[in-house]
């Protein structure tokens, strides 16, 4: 069967995210969505339970989270030892390193590599940092076919959709809508599914084996990330629970392998630590099903031409901050989504963002930058509860991250000229910074108290000061009497 490209983007909005509104308004949208609310919690709800199960049965859990984090630490200290370090051990086991400032050179590098071995279609691993790169949109312009061979990748591709999550992009869809997506859509693009296709998951994992088998056997070309490259060895590292990784990395003559500069561990034996901490954090499992690791070319065995793009794409601008840093120790394994109150009720598309959830509320601002109204919203979108904290393997502070990030935003926006919140927050400075000045408040207080004492509150403060937070809230009448008035006629009474 002739490839045919595949015009699977959805549009509008486009697949690449932008164009999206910010998260307060997309967030009211989702909210409304009360199928997608019960499909998020079913899921969220199942995952979080099982990774607390899996957690406990590890003695020294804290002991591996404290490694991991300490393991990540070191890596941003010596990155740039650790790269080269990398890029020589992989250069002498046959791989052909390229180093990317961003994502239009990435894309560069994979279409050029694809057209001079003559494809006009690949097979992808899942991988969260092609999506951050638009990787398959830039494929189809270049008129070359990326299938996603995930399954719940495959799921939102054929149905025109954006991943909702960084383990489960399908998380959003229920099993009937899986079952639709699959009959209107395979037969467009290959092997078509069953005319009496039902909805249980073996039924829907056949189909799609069926739909994908032709693809894996015939393509030249497989493009993958990589959840750790081991610095002394070059080795590269996946995990995945499906096998269909497995035949992305084996079968065809040519892999690329797009990495961010972060994901590096220095030896095998800090290896070790991350294949535990990572099951049982994302999949809830005590191991992957399936973990291969390849140090380069072995002739005669799997892809005999070999290419790892190391990415940067603002992670050295990540790791320039001191604070927001921290975010790099990410290892995507899901689990702050699987915990936050936010996520669980919106679900990924309200973030706007390849990366939802509380990492994606700090990771994408400072990849991106605070320059849009979506990126601008991100650290907003959390209840700071801190469950996050709590359940990150390697023990990012994404509460303060948020903190931090949130501030940064004020600052921009105050930069050129004070805003209204920003004059009344100056004008509250200044009544706090001496006792003389509360006082000379209290006193016009006191009046204004006097003034409307038949009434328990004033109501929304009148524009043009209002904001949000004061239009869904009464303001209560000051008391006639302050505290200090109160204290100074107690104190002369005792006397």
């Amino acid at each position: 069967m002739t490839a045919t490209i595949p015009r699977l983007t959805p549009a509008p909005p486009p697949g690449t995210f932008l164009g999206m509104p910010a998260f307060p308004r997309a967030a009211k949208e989702a909210l409304e969505n009360q199928q997608l609310r019960k499909n998020l919690r079913h899921v969220t709800q199942t995952i979080r339970a099982k990774r607390s199960t899996r957690a406990e049965e590890v003695e020294n859990w804290e002991d591996l989270r404290t490694a991991g984090e300490q393991i990540k630490n070191r890596v941003g200290r010596h990155l740039d030892q650790y790269l080269l370090q990398a890029e020589k051990a992989m250069t002498e086991a046959g791989i052909t390193v390229h180093w990317a400032r961003d994502a239009d050179e990435a894309n560069r590098i994979i279409v050029e590599i694809a057209r001079a071995k003559d494809t006009r279609e690949i097979v992808k691993i899942k991988s969260m940092v092609t999506q951050e790169i638009d990787l398959n949109e830039a494929l189809e312009e270049a008129g070359i076919a990326a299938w996603e061979t995930d399954l719940a990748e495959l799921i939102v591709q054929l149905g025109h959709d954006r991943p909702s999550h960084i383990l489960v992009p399908a998380i959003h869809r229920n099993r009937s809508e899986v079952r639709e997506i699959f009959r209107e859509e395979m037969g467009l693009w290959g092997v078509p599914a069953p005319e009496d296709l039902s909805d249980d998951p073996p039924d829907l994992a056949g189909a799609a084996r069926a739909h994908l088998r032709e693809k894996f056997l015939r393509a030249k070309v497989a493009v993958s990330g990589g959840n750790f490259i081991v610095a002394e060895t070059g080795s590269l590292v996946i995990v995945e629970s499906e096998g269909n990784g497995r035949m992305c990395l084996t079968l065809p003559q040519t892999l690329i392998s797009v990495v961010g500069i972060e994901k590096l561990v220095p030896t095998f034996e800090d290896l070790e630590v991350f294949l535990r901490l990572l099951p049982r954090s994302s999949t809830a499992e005590r191991m992957n099903p399936y973990t291969s690791i390849w140090t380069g070319v072995t002739p005669g065995d799997g892809p005999q031409d070999l290419h790892v793009v190391l990415l940067d794409n603002g992670r050295t601008k990540v790791l320039a901050d001191p604070v927001g840093r921290e975010a790099l120790r990410c290892i995507r394994c899901s689990a702050c989504m699987n915990v936050c109150p936010v996520y669980e009720r919106v679900g990924g598309h309200a973030y706007g963002s390849v990366y939802p959830g509380p990492i994606g509320a700090i990771l994408t601002p400072m990849l991106r930058g605070l320059d849009s109204d979506v990126d601008k919203s991100l650290p907003f979108a959390s209840t700071l509860c801190g469950a996050c904290n709590d359940v990150c393997p390697v023990k990012i502070p994404i509460s303060d991250i948020l903190v931090h990030l949130r501030n940064k935003v004020v600052e921009k926006k105050t930069a050129k000229h004070p805003t209204v919140e920003s004059t009344i927050f100056g004008g509250v400075g200044w009544v706090m910074a001496k006792g003389w000045h509360l006082a000379l408040v209290e006193q016009f207080a006191g009046l204004a108290g006097k003034a409307m004492k038949k009434q328990s509150y004033i109501g929304p403060i009148p524009l043009p000061v209002a904001i949000a937070w004061t239009r869904s809230r009464d303001i209560p009448v000051p008391p006639e009497q302050s505290f200090r008035k109160w204290w100074a006629a107690r104190e002369e009474e005792g006397k």
